[in-house]
C-alpha cells in the first residue's frame, strides 16, 4: 500500500490482491467469497452454462439461487468456453498478472486443460496456484471424484454423528466448507511467503484429509497412543454430553463447566444430595459422569421457564443460550444487533437478505461491495492483448 493510502481507500485487508477464480459448487466458491468479502478482486470464471449453484436451492430468478447469491458476492464474472484454445488463452491473459489461480476440478480434467500448475508458473511465476481436490495427488484414492457427502462418510464424521437409527450424515455441507476455510487459510500463508521470501508455489487442499483432521482434533481419543487400549472419540460428546434441556416453555443449550459449576447449579435446585452422590471432584469426573450430571439437568428443565433459567445461568456465570430455530434466526437479538444480516437490491433479484463478513476489522472492513454477477456480467473485462 503506497503511504499517501488512506483508509477510506482500501475495499477490505485484501484490496489490490488479484486472484483467478475457476471454481464451482461450494468449497471453493467458499473459499473465493472470503477472500472476496476482504476486499480482493476475483475473477470468476464460468462455463457456457454457469456454476451448478446457480440453478441449486430456493431460486425467485433463473441463474440465480439463494446459494449461489451466498457464495459468490463481491466477484465477477466472465464467461468462457476453456474447450475453446482461443477461450483459454484469454484466461491465460488474466493469469499474467494475477497473484492467485484457484480451481476445485479433479486433477485428470485441470491436466486435459492444459491448465496445470507448471503451465500456469511458466505464465506467471508469481502465482499462488490453489487446487481442492477431494483425495489429493497421492494415495490410491487420488483420481477419485468427491462431494460433501462422500467425505463425511470416509472422515468418520457420518460414524462419530451416529443415533439410534445408525450413521447419520450432518445437515450442513460441512465438508466443503472446511476445506473452504481450510483453502483461505493455505492461500493467505502462501501469499506471506511469497511477500516475506519471495518464495510462489502450489498449494492442495485435499478434502478427505482437511476433514480427517479436523473431525479429530477432539476425537482422536485412545487412538493417541500406539498401543491404542483405550477407545477413540471424546467422551464427553458421544456418550450423553451435550442435551437439549427442555423448559416449561422452551427448550435451551445450558453448559456447565467444570465441578464448581455444576455444584453450583444443582446445589441452588435442590440437588446437593444427588450431586454428592457422583462424588464429582475434578474436571475428569465431570467427563466421566457427564450422562448422568445431564440427567439430572435434564430432569430439572421443566420446573422453570426458559427466562427464569437464563436469569439464573446469567447470576451463576454459566454459559447458557435458547435454541434457535432456522426459521426464526433473522430475529436473533444478539445477531440483529451486531447487524449479521444485511438487506442490499439485487439489480436482477431484486432485495436479498445475506450474512456479513463476521470479522471485524477495525481500520479495513470486509464490505459487500457487489452483488452476485450475471453469467459473463464482466467479460468486457478481459484484456485484448
Amino acid at each position: 500500500m503506497n503511504s499517501e493510502t488512506t483508509h477510506a481507500q482500501i475495499d477490505g485487508p485484501l484490496h489490490g490482491l488479484k486472484i483467478v477464480d475457476l471454481t464451482t459448487v461450494l468449497s471453493g466458491p467458499y473459499t473465493t467469497q472470503i477472500l472476496a468479502d476482504l476486499g480482493a478482486e476475483v475473477l470468476k470464471i464460468e462455463g457456457p452454462t454457469g456454476d451448478a449453484m446457480r440453478s441449486n436451492g430456493v431460486l425467485r430468478t433463473p441463474g440465480f439461487g439463494h446459494i449461489f447469491l451466498a457464495s459468490n458476492r463481491n466477484k465477477k464474472s466472465i464467461q468462457l468456453d476453456l474447450k475453446q484454445e482461443e477461450e483459454k488463452s484469454k484466461l491465460k491473459l488474466l493469469l499474467k498478472d494475477a497473484d492467485v489461480f484457484i480451481h476445485n476440478m479433479r486433477l485428470a480434467a485441470i491436466d486435459r486443460l492444459g491448465l496445470s500448475y507448471s503451465t500456469i508458473a511458466a505464465i506467471n511465476p508469481r502465482i499462488i496456484y490453489c487446487s481442492i481436490t477431494g483425495y489429493g495427488s497421492n494415495g490410491p484414492h487420488g483420481g477419485r471424484p468427491a462431494f460433501d457427502d462422500v467425505i463425511q462418510a470416509a472422515s468418520g464424521l457420518v460414524d462419530i454423528n451416529s443415533g439410534s437409527g445408525g450413521p447419520s450424515y450432518v445437515k450442513t455441507v460441512i465438508a466443503d466448507k472446511v476445506a473452504g476455510l481450510m483453502a483461505a487459510n493455505a492461500v493467505l500463508a502462501a501469499l506471506h511467503c511469497r511477500s516475506e521470501h519471495g518464495i510462489a508455489q502450489e498449494v492442495e487442499v485435499p478434502m478427505l484429509e482437511t476433514m480427517t483432521a479436523f473431525n479429530l482434533v477432539e476425537h482422536m481419543g485412545g487412538l493417541t497412543y500406539p498401543d491404542r487400549e483405550e477407545p477413540p472419540g471424546y467422551k464427553r460428546l458421544l456418550e450423553g454430553g451435550r442435551r437439549v434441556i427442555h423448559t416449561r416453555d422452551g427448550a435451551l443449550c445450558i453448559m456447565p463447566y467444570g465441578p464448581k459449576q455444576w455444584e453450583s447449579i444443582l446445589c441452588r435446585l435442590g440437588q446437593q444430595g444427588e450431586f454428592e452422590k457422583l462424588e464429582i471432584g475434578s474436571r475428569a469426573d465431570v467427563s466421566r459422569k457427564i450422562g448422568a450430571l445431564n440427567d439430572l439437568l435434564e430432569g430439572l428443565g421443566p420446573t422453570m421457564s426458559s427466562q427464569k433459567w437464563q436469569a439464573l445461568c446469567d447470576e451463576l456465570d454459566i454459559a447458557c443460550g435458547k435454541i434457535n430455530p432456522l426459521r426464526e434466526i433473522l430475529d436473533d437479538e444478539h445477531l440483529s444487533a451486531v447487524g449479521l444480516f444485511q438487506t442490499s437490491v439485487h439489480p436482477v433479484v431484486g432485495p436479498v437478505v445475506q450474512v456479513r463478513h463476521p470479522v471485524i476489522y477495525s481500520k479495513t472492513p470486509a464490505t459487500l461491495r457487489h452483488p452476485a454477477p450475471s453469467l459473463g456480467e464482466h467479460n468486457d473485462f478481459l484484456p485484448t492483448e
